[in-house]
C-alpha cells in the first residue's frame, strides 16, 4: 500500500470516472486503474462497482476512502514539518476568496505578498462560500478568505478585518438628505441586492432583519456593486455596499455615500482553512501581509457584526 495509491483512490472516489480522475491526477488512465487494482487486490476488497455509470463506492470503500483522506493529509503534514524546521515558505498554495471581495482585497494585498514571498506559488480561485467549504474539506483549497462566522465543524476561523456596511443613496430617495443611518431606517423594498448565493446579500437581509423576501414590492437582484449603483443612480432604489467598495468611488458618488452611526453593522472577514492546518507557514504568512495592509484602510472600531448565515 503506498501513499501515490490511495491518493488515486480519493480521485476516483472524487469524480465518479477512471479516466477524469487519472487526468486530475496526471497519470494515464492504465497507470491509475491498475495502481487501484494493485491495492484492491492486497486489501482482497472492491473500492468500486465499476459496473455503474457513474461508478459508485462500496460499502468498504466508503471507510477506506475515509482512512486514506486521513492519511494522506498527514503524510503531508510530514513535509509541512519539514519546511517549518528549515523555514521555508514555498511551494504552491490555493486561495479561494467570494466574489465580493476578491475584487476589493486582492488588489490591496497580491503584489506585495508575492515580492515578500517569492517561493510561493499562489493559486487563486473565485468561488461562493458554499463552494469554498465543500473545496476546503476536499483538500482542493489550502485557505480562503470569505464573511464569517461560518460555523463548520471543520473549518477554522481567522478574522482579518472587519468591514462596514455603508449606504449608497440617491439624492431623490427618502434617504437622501439624512447624514447617517441607523438599521432602523432600512426598508427591503427599495433595497437593490446581489443575487441569490452571494453572503453579502444574506448580511443585508439580516442587518434588515428579513429571512426571506416576499410580496408584490419592485425588486431587482445583481451579481456586482457596480452594477447597484448604476441602478441606484437611476433612481431604482438605495443599495449597500462593503466600505472597501466606496474607497475608489469618484467624488459626485461620494457624496451619496450614507453611513452607519455607531455601533456600524460590519462583516467579519475572516481567513479559513482546515482545522488539520496543512501549510500553516503560508497561512500564516498570508494572514500577516494582509492584516497589516487592511489596517490602515479601514480605521473603523466601533462595529457591530452581521451574520452571513441565512437564518
Amino acid at each position: 500500500m503506498t501513499i501515490t495509491q490511495l491518493q488515486y483512490v480519493l480521485a476516483v472516489a472524487e469524480y465518479k470516472n477512471f479516466t477524469l480522475a487519472a487526468e486530475k491526477s496526471f497519470v494515464t488512465q492504465p497507470t491509475l486503474s491498475m495502481q487501484v487494482q494493485k491495492l484492491e487486490d492486497e486489501l482482497d476488497i472492491l473500492l468500486f462497482d465499476r459496473s455503474k455509470k457513474p461508478i459508485t463506492i462500496t460499502q468498504v470503500g466508503e471507510k477506506i476512502v475515509a482512512q486514506a483522506k486521513n492519511i494522506v493529509n498527514e503524510a503531508a503534514r510530514i513535509k509541512d514539518i519539514v519546511e517549518q524546521e528549515k523555514g521555508y515558505i514555498g511551494g504552491d498554495y490555493v486561495l479561494g476568496i467570494i466574489p465580493t471581495i476578491m475584487p476589493t482585497l486582492l488588489p490591496m494585498f497580491l503584489k506585495t505578498f508575492i515580492q515578500k514571498y517569492p517561493k510561493v506559488n499562489l493559486i487563486i480561485k473565485e468561488q461562493n462560500t458554499e463552494s469554498l467549504i465543500q473545496n476546503i474539506q476536499d483538500g482542493h483549497l489550502d485557505a480562503a478568505i470569505a464573511a464569517t462566522p461560518l460555523e463548520v465543524d471543520f473549518i477554522k476561523e481567522r478574522p482579518l478585518y472587519y468591514e462596514p456596511f455603508v449606504g449608497y443613496v440617491p439624492k431623490e430617495h427618502r434617504l437622501g438628505n439624512s447624514t447617517q443611518i441607523v438599521p432602523e431606517d432600512l426598508d427591503i423594498e427599495d433595497i437593490l441586492l446581489l443575487q441569490d448565493g452571494h453572503c453579502f446579500r444574506e448580511g443585508v437581509l439580516n442587518l434588515c432583519k428579513t429571512p426571506k423576501i416576499g410580496g408584490e414590492h419592485f425588486s431587482l437582484q445583481s451579481g456586482s456593486f457596480e452594477t447597484l449603483i448604476n441602478l441606484s443612480n437611476e433612481g431604482l432604489g438605495m443599495t449597500l455596499l462593503p466600505y472597501l467598495n466606496t474607497i475608489d468611488l469618484d467624488e459626485a458618488k461620494k457624496k451619496k455615500l450614507k453611513y452607519f452611526k455607531d455601533p456600524s453593522p460590519a462583516r467579519e472577514v475572516s481567513l479559513i482553512y482546515h482545522k488539520k492546518e496543512l501549510k500553516v507557514q503560508i497561512t500564516e504568512a498570508l494572514k500577516d501581509v494582509i492584516t497589516s495592509i487592511v489596517r490602515g484602510a479601514i480605521a473603523f472600531q466601533d462595529v457591530k457584526i452581521i451574520s452571513p448565515l441565512n437564518k
